[in-house]
């Protein structure tokens, strides 16, 4: 996109073409107005269109610029937050509500996929998370106890076990869940994008929203070249937020994360690595995770930006990574490579915000993005119909909270990722 092969990588070589769409030209009256076409703003003008509300979605750029067409493609259950904290954190009736939503979050989105046959390389064998050391072991051992009591079908699996599904004897032991799996992201958008239009909703890209105005009882959503009346607007921008509603952005901080992708991997190969196409990743702060695309490359990422000294240091790291998990990989190719950005909170817990009255939405995914998206649009959309009040959603109203030193922050992070790559360290 934008002519920068960085930008979204393998996802846009390999991805099916999106709907046609156009900019936004002259003035248009709907029931609804969707900021933003990711999974977010795409789920919740599918979810409304097909519940008979009339519903333009406005993007800046392109379906799918944002994270949703960058990211890993792990389709994840639940949050980085033990389950157990989230009462805690949001209050018992709230916290119960998210642990539901998003524990069921995988099967909406293979569900979704499935009803309007979307082409997004969908697998469904679970995940694991690895464990790095006897830390890391600990840690899966308390989200698995707390998942399991919850009914959730996770299970602990040993080293040797481990061994056997990943292809490396690098983990102390994982946590399988089978709730979840990887889809081809860009691809999955794309495929809600078409599934809305088929429903009724208008899309427009290269639509960057300027302003809004309040008339009587409707809002008017300006772009450069026209504008949108409606009842209702819903923000969907999450971490690439702009104006005008800057105190999203102020309230997320961006952590970058690359991938990059290999060659087609030979059969035998394929047969010792990930033989059941299981997405991983691992319990390191600065994280690494991998998974096959349809084609049988290898997807591998980690946290840091491709860009400035990043680059060759992360891409350097990243062979070495490689080469010391799987041997057998021989010398490591990569033929795409990209990265975007992640949108964390302070708490690391998604927040829904009214902004004014019939503007509201939701933000802060924490790397979290499909399944959050895909639920949270169809919540959105239940509200916004009347099935569910503003009382139901498993969030409650919050106001932004400017997180203090923002870029510093930002910065610390993009440079500690190249000094933990650089290093080796391993933590």
């Amino acid at each position: 996109m934008l002519n920068n092969p960085r930008s979204h990588g393998l996802w846009e070589k390999s991805a099916p073409a999106a709907p046609v769409t156009s900019a936004l030209k002259g003035d248009l009256t709907v029931d609804v107005v969707v900021v933003g076409g990711g999974f977010t703003g795409l789920s919740t003008a599918l979810n409304l269109s097909e519940r008979g509300s009339k519903v333009a979605v406005l993007e800046g750029v392109e379906i799918g610029f944002g994270g949703s067409g960058r990211n890993v493609g792990l389709v994840n259950a639940g949050m980085w937050v033990m389950p157990d904290d989230l009462p805690g954190v949001l209050g018992q009736k709230y916290g119960d509500r998210l642990l539901e939503s998003l524990g069921n979050g995988p099967k909406m989105v293979f569900e979704r996929i499935e009803k309007h046959n979307i082409a997004c390389e969908a697998t469904r064998t679970g995940t694991l998370h690895c464990a790095v050391g006897q830390k890391g072991l600990r840690e899966l051992q308390d989200r698995a106890e707390q998942w399991q009591r919850r009914g959730a079908p996770v299970t602990l699996l040993s080293a040797e076990e481990t061994a056997k599904k990943v292809g490396t004897k690098a983990y102390t032991g994982s946590l399988l869940d089978m709730r979840a799996g990887t889809i081809q992201p860009l691809a999955y958008v794309r495929g809600l994008a078409h599934a809305a239009i088929a429903a009724g909703a208008q899309v427009f890209t290269g639509s960057p929203v300027i302003g809004t105005e309040r008339q009587g009882n409707d809002w008017v959503v300006k772009t450069a070249q026209g504008s949108v009346r409606a009842q209702w607007i819903v923000v969907a921008t999450n971490a690439y937020t702009q104006a005008p509603w800057p105190q999203i952005r102020a309230e997320i901080m961006h952590l970058p994360y690359f991938n990059l992708a290999t060659k087609p991997l030979t059969k035998e190969q394929q047969a010792q690595i990930l033989p059941e196409r299981q997405g991983v990743w691992d319990t390191k702060t600065v994280l690494s995770s991998y998974r096959y695309d349809q084609a049988g490359r290898l997807v591998f990422g980690s946290v840091g930006a491709l860009r400035n000294t990043g680059t060759g240091i992360h891409t350097a790291w990243a062979k070495r990574e490689m080469k010391r998990l799987f041997p057998q990989l021989g010398k490591v190719e990569f033929d795409y490579e990209w990265y975007g950005l992640i949108g964390m909170t302070n708490d690391s817990l998604p927040k829904f915000h009214r902004f004014d009255k019939n503007v509201i939405g939701f933000s802060g995914y924490n790397g979290r993005g499909i399944a959050t998206g895909t639920v949270f649009g169809n919540l959105l959309a239940r509200h916004i119909s009347g099935e569910i009040s503003e009382a139901d959603l498993p969030l409650p109203v919050t106001e932004p909270e400017t997180q203090s030193f923002l870029g510093v922050r930002e910065a610390y992070y993009e440079t500690g990722a190249q000094i933990a790559h650089f290093t080796g360290a391993r933590f």
